[in-house]
């Protein structure tokens, strides 16, 4: 009996101290593995990312003023133009018969207004004899030779012949105007037979050919026109993109810009925000509208030197369309107080929650490691790069700031909760 009670003190003893273990090693896993560091003076930069595609800066789309068949196609795209080549030209037939009876319009203008000055000589012959026979009358009138009917006669006469020189002084003018008019409508079909050769407006390259010889086209006298082709300047190149509404005001003529072109992978241009739009692009539903705003970039000739041909200046290595990312540098501060972003979070600010309201008012804080403790902070944040976020709060340089693991800092960690500091690689390491 004695001996079995010894055994049954032995089991109590050895179940005991396991018990006390398990209790132990709860209590030590019952603190959360987090990463901390110190806060850290730093360049921040500011960005506003967004996308879009190269263009040239300039570029002029070609339409013909009058209609009519392409008789020849001087150019091909892809070719370089000089300003003033030739680029095509359009069948003149139509134009040239327009030209013609605008001539004729002319001389006859010209014949009726001679035929109105001889008739305006012819009328002030006649008003001069009716004129004097007139006085000669009204003197033999009053002289009581001729009767009353002679001499009513005699004035109207005179007054008729003196309406028919007003008549044909008015036809000779008309006759001018006639001429002015026929004068304009031959100069307009002139400068229409020398709108059927069209020449290059600028220096540039031929980006779009739209039509072929033989093909018909529709002048911008009758509608819009027929676009024929496109000639731009590939000198200057630029970013067309859509900045979002939220961060148009973030963004500022000259604004420095990172560019990166899907062509060219691992690669960064340089590049200057040089129009910014007043007006929206709004796209979409009305419950699903998105408002941006379009934004020009001009990319800098100096940061792609090195991939232009040196046998062919003129050229780009961009082509127009291609896909674009930039990063618009909107603002910098340089040495200022930073943490990397995942280590503010937001809690409910219970001193200032109004009674019964059912969201609490969020603020911003950090998570000051302190004796094995996670310590509540309020801070104030400033601007942020894609890493780091700047703190306007003052905070000791040598303090242990919580940064990880993400979930711990956003939603597990409270104050005074207890924590266990590891390096970032033992973060995640499964415990026996």
């Amino acid at each position: 009996m004695k001996s079995k009670k010894t055994v049954w003190i032995l089991v109590a003893i050895v179940g005991l101290l396991l018990l006390v273990s398990v209790v132990t090693k709860k209590g030590t896993n019952h603190a959360i593995k987090v990463t901390a560091e110190k806060p850290l003076l730093r360049t921040l930069i500011e960005t506003v990312s967004a996308s879009g595609k190269i263009q040239p800066e300039v570029e002029v789309i070609i339409s013909s003023d009058v209609s009519g068949e392409i008789i020849e196609m001087a150019v091909k795209e892809g070719d370089y133009v000089k300003q003033g080549d030739l680029l095509l030209k359009i069948n003149p037939d139509l134009v040239e018969s327009a030209l013609g009876r605008a001539e004729a319009a002319l001389n006859t203008a010209k014949a009726n207004h001679a035929s109105s000055q001889a008739r305006f000589a012819q009328s002030k012959a006649q008003f001069v004899n009716a004129k004097a026979s007139f006085e000669r009358n009204e003197k033999l009138y009053k002289d009581k030779v001729i009767s009353d009917a002679e001499f009513d006669n005699a004035t109207s006469s005179f007054e008729v012949a003196q309406s028919e020189v007003s008549a044909a002084q008015q036809s000779m003018k008309a006759a001018l105007f006639n001429i002015k008019s026929a004068e304009a409508s031959l100069k307009e079909a002139r400068e229409n037979l020398g709108r059927t050769s069209i020449y290059a407006p600028m220096d540039g390259t031929i980006i779009n050919l739209s039509k072929e010889k033989g093909e018909r086209v529709v002048g911008t006298a009758q509608m819009a026109g027929t676009e024929i082709l496109t000639v731009a300047n590939l000198y200057t190149m630029e970013v067309d993109v859509d900045v979002n509404e939220n961060d148009i005001v973030r963004v500022s003529r000259n604004d420095t810009v990172l560019i990166e072109v899907d062509a060219y992978l691992e690669r960064k241009f340089k590049g200057v925000v040089t129009e910014i739009a007043n007006s929206a692009n709004t796209t979409g539903a009305s419950i699903d509208q998105v408002t941006n705003f379009d934004v020009k970039i001009r990319i800098l000739r100096e940061s792609y030197i090195d991939l232009i041909d040196t046998r062919d200046s003129t050229n780009s290595p961009f082509r127009p369309g291609m896909s674009a990312n930039v990063d618009i540098q909107t603002k910098r501060l340089n040495k200022v107080l930073s943490l990397p972003i995942q280590a503010v979070t937001t809690r409910p600010d219970t001193a200032k929650s109004k009674a019964g309201s059912e969201e609490d008012e969020l603020v911003e804080c950090v998570f000051v490691l302190k004796e094995g403790k996670a310590h509540l902070m309020q801070v104030e944040t400033g601007i942020q790069d894609t890493k780091y976020i700047q703190i306007v709060t003052d905070i000791d340089l040598e303090s242990d700031i919580i940064t990880g693991p993400y979930t711990a800092v956003s939603k597990l960690l409270m104050d005074g909760k207890e924590v266990n500091k590891v390096k970032k690689e033992l973060l995640f390491e499964r415990e026996d």
